[in-house]
């Protein structure tokens, strides 16, 4: 028996450590093949990331949203956002907002103006989206001593009745020396002059 080991078994032997080192050889290069497929996934990710970040940078819109908002202001968006978007970024509606006339799915543009009325405000006198091309656009600020009634009313809340005070009071008064002083025109309270302060001006 010994002598028959001593003949054979290195014939035995020489076979399955060939198989063994070849599994090796196999295990390992599959091995090596996933490490390296990693790097290259981490890549394609970087990847896609900065291509998302060129397509917001191009579709970036600049909006202002006033009214019943809790937080009005200028926000940055983009196209592919619609409105709801826009008064969510605002902190959302405040208790007295009324907003059955906006419509919420209305996508974004570029300079657009959304006012959010409170409820109970004449429905008749509010443009409640601004335009930038349109024929509702609202000036940056309206001469309040010097605009005649289809100026004044581009101001949001301001209607023809409101419009028309404004400029009798100016006739019989004179003109306003400082923007609060449209306080003084009937019709127009401290509410009223808290949406339209930053859209008017005297000289």
């Amino acid at each position: 028996m010994q002598r028959y080991l001593q003949k054979y078994g290195k014939r035995v032997l020489l076979p399955s450590a060939l198989i063994i080192g070849l599994l090796y050889f196999f295990l390992q290069q599959n091995h090596s093949a996933t490490v390296e497929i990693i790097p290259a996934t981490v890549q394609l990710e970087q990847a896609s990331e900065n291509d998302l970040e060129e397509v917001i940078s191009v579709l970036a819109v600049v909006v202002d949203v006033k009214g019943q908002v809790k937080f009005p202001g200028v926000y940055e968006l983009t196209e592919e956002h619609r409105i709801i978007d826009a008064i969510q970024l605002a902190g959302g509606y405040t208790e007295q907002a009324d907003t059955k006339m906006i419509n919420h799915a209305q996508r974004l543009q570029d300079e657009m103006v959304i006012y959010v009325p409170f409820q109970g405000e004449e429905m008749a006198e509010i443009n409640f989206v601004s335009h930038p091309n349109g024929q509702n656009k609202t000036p940056t600020k309206v001469n309040i001593n010097t605009a005649d009634e289809a100026l004044l009313m581009t101001i949001p809340g301001i209607g023809p009745a409101k419009a028309q005070a404004i400029i009798s009071y100016r006739n019989e008064a004179g003109k306003f020396q400082m923007i609060d002083d449209i306080k003084k025109v009937s019709g127009i309270g401290e509410k009223s002059f808290e949406r339209i302060k930053d859209l008017i001006k005297v000289n």
